[in-house]
């Protein structure tokens, strides 16, 4: 990447930041190729951040199967830990995660989990098996207190083995009036799929592991049995290890790095944060494949008010970058992203993923329940993990005098409620808005690889009127 004038004296964050058309031969979006290169397996380059409030198994596993990654966070104890790798790993990569729900469970219920959407449906089983489907469409003219089993209307599910190509499924599914059905193989449901997800599958290509199962990242802390933990989700499946810590560049870091790297455990190894090109050569030299860069950017973190510490995003991923490539390994650019040309933009600085946490808490897929405001309008919490709340949550078994004296040094929100867009109530629905964006911006600047458009981003500093400037605004 280049800047279309001098490079600039002081540091940028991305609104900061706009990219400059260049004369391009790229034709079409779809002869670009956004695959991340750096091991992780990733053809969509997005992260979802190791967030309480964000990645479960089943917002990893979607993640996965568009292409992407989520890292589940590391305040779980092992078992857990292994089990939502096991989770994710059991999951179709191509059908979507099914939601379930026994018929005696009330509608009112279901709702907590499942908002009364288009593609989405409850698949409702027993003790003796299947019994049939719900959409949940049909979820909002439902009494509350109505068993979900009473909504049941057919047994209707199309068989895995009957059906070949997305074209095929979404041929069925139109022609029956249908938007979204359970799949079945072998007498088991093993997903649903909608009209939506059929095409979807046209454009993602899942990030799938050599036995053709979805991959899955988990966030280790740098304290503890940290070489034992990491070999035993590597037994359970893990895909890529995150040695996470909010200051990246210290002894600890570097330590728990070089155990892990001794450990050969034969998986891609993240760490982070740092901003510094010297912070990005240490973790590299001391064993990351990939560093994570940011430190005060997050939507929830508020390091930066508290302590002054941190760095503006993009001129911090820029730098990293640059320095980790020398090295050969690479960087996430972690957090300070709201809208799709943030990302864009952090990839255009060099980095082969960002990762998006807050944005994600607000969707169908994360975990937690989903609430109404005082408006009536769906969301869902969302908390810092630095905050009060994860501290507690995290030294949970200290004793009362240790926890609290955790809990005076805790940063970060920790209650913020994330609405869920009704236009864009899935995880998909933003990974759509996102790829598209990106694929653009690829188109733009002339390049059909993530390598190419490091090379032909050209990028310009812009005032605060000119980024309000590149917003919609409504015409009367």
């Amino acid at each position: 990447m280049r800047f279309i004038g001098p490079a600039p004296a002081h540091d940028l964050t991305y609104s900061d930041v706009f990219l400059v058309p260049s004369q391009s031969d790229v034709s079409s979006r779809f002869d670009v190729s956004l695959d991340s290169g750096d091991g992780s397996g990733m053809s969509t380059p997005v992260v979802s951040a190791n967030m309480n409030s964000v990645t479960g198994p089943r917002l990893a596993a979607t993640m996965a199967r568009r292409g992407g990654l989520g890292v589940i966070p590391q305040d779980l104890p092992l078992s857990e830990l292994a089990a939502a790798v096991r989770a994710v790993k059991g999951q179709s990569p191509t059908y979507d995660t099914p939601f379930a729900a026994s018929p005696d469970r009330s509608v009112a219920e279901v709702l907590r989990e499942l908002p009364p959407v288009e593609g989405h449906g409850v698949v409702v089983s027993d003790e003796r098996g299947y019994l049939g489907f719900v959409a949940s469409s049909e979820l909002a003219h439902a009494l509350p207190d109505a068993p979900i089993g009473d909504l049941v209307r057919t047994s209707t599910a199309i068989d895995a083995d009957d059906v070949t190509t997305p074209r095929q499924v979404f041929d069925l599914l139109t022609e029956a009036g249908l938007e979204v059905v359970p799949v079945m193989r072998h007498g088991h449901i093993v997903g649903t799929i909608s009209r939506r997800s059929a095409l979807r599958s046209t454009i993602y290509q899942p990030n799938i592991d050599e036995q053709g199962r979805l991959r899955v990242a988990v966030a280790l802390g740098i304290r503890g049995n940290l070489v034992e933990k990491a070999a035993a989700l590597v037994e359970a499946g893990v895909d890529v290890l995150v040695v996470d810590t909010a200051h990246g560049h210290q002894r600890g870091t570097l330590d728990a790095l070089r155990e892990v790297r001794d450990a050969n455990l034969g998986v891609p190894v993240v760490a982070g944060n740092v901003v510094t090109a010297q912070g990005a050569a240490d973790l590299i030299e001391a064993g990351a494949n990939i560093v994570k860069v940011g430190v005060g950017p997050g939507a929830m973190c508020t390091t930066r008010m508290m302590t002054a510490v941190g760095r503006p995003q993009f001129s911090a991923v820029l730098e990293c970058a640059a320095a980790a490539r020398s090295l050969g390994g690479h960087v996430w650019a972690d957090g300070g992203v709201r809208h799709p040309r943030d990302i864009a933009l952090g990839l255009a600085a060099g980095a082969s993923a960002v990762m998006v946490g807050s944005w994600f808490a607000g969707t169908i897929e994360a975990p937690g329940e989903l609430r109404r405001d005082a408006s009536g309008r769906l969301f869902k919490e969302s908390w810092g993990m630095a905050s009060a709340k994860a501290v507690s949550a995290r030294f949970a078994k200290l004793d009362a005098y240790e926890l609290a004296r955790k809990e005076m040094f805790a940063e970060g929100i920790s209650s913020s409620s994330v609405l869920l867009d009704p236009l864009r109530p899935s995880v998909e629905d933003l990974l759509d808005m996102i790829t598209t964006g990106v694929r653009s911006s690829f188109t733009y600047a002339g390049a059909r690889s993530l390598a190419e458009f490091w090379d032909r981003a050209v990028a310009g500093v812009q005032s605060a009127a000119g980024y309000e400037e590149g917003k919609a605004r409504s015409i009367v």
